[in-house]
């Protein structure tokens, strides 16, 4: 079946959502799907665009009532890992993450990540809050990671790579 989002992106909002709705009623009438599957034309990493041609977006805090913080969505998880495992986030080259995620792209992976695993941090080990510095490192807090796989498939230069974490642990949604 046509999905609204590809759709979107091939015949634009109001005639992508229409033939969308149109595919899933006939599907589920008549078990036939006359568009068949549309496909994004390409890949989400390769969406991104250089920050330099986007005004910065000014988020608002959290209200703790509707909206929370991310440390305290991951505490909600659950999430486990061993004090001494490795790493199960690897960056491919530190140089290119810092040359392009950071400098080109103003560090997309501190805004994807709906764990806050990655950070931006200046020579003292606070978050850099401006996206422009450039004495900088790039700072992986691997505990928090919820294996979403995001950061895998949202990274620019496809440079970060996500492998399961040793002895299989993470997340544990009780109660959710």
């Amino acid at each position: 079946p046509i999905s609204a989002p590809p759709g979107k992106e091939s015949f634009g909002t109001i005639v992508g959502v229409g033939l969308g709705g149109l595919d899933m009623w006939l599907n589920t009438l008549f078990g036939v799907s006359p568009f068949g599957t549309l496909k994004h034309g390409k890949a989400d990493y390769a969406t991104l665009e250089p920050a330099a041609r986007h005004k910065k977006i000014a988020y608002p805090k959290p209200d703790g009532v509707l909206t929370f913080d991310r440390l305290s969505s991951v505490f909600l998880s659950n999430t486990n890992h061993e004090e001494n495992e490795p790493v199960h986030l690897l960056v491919g080259d530190m140089e290119l993450q810092k040359r392009s995620e950071h400098d080109v792209f103003a560090g997309p992976s501190t805004r994807y990540c709906p764990a806050g695993v990655y950070e931006w941090v200046d020579k003292d080990g606070n978050a850099a809050a401006d996206p422009t510095a450039k004495d900088v490192r790039f700072v992986i807090n691997a505990q928090n990671c919820v294996h979403c796989k995001t950061c895998d498939i949202k990274d620019p230069n496809q440079n970060i790579n996500w492998v399961p974490p040793q002895g299989g642990e993470g997340p544990v949604y009780q109660g959710m």
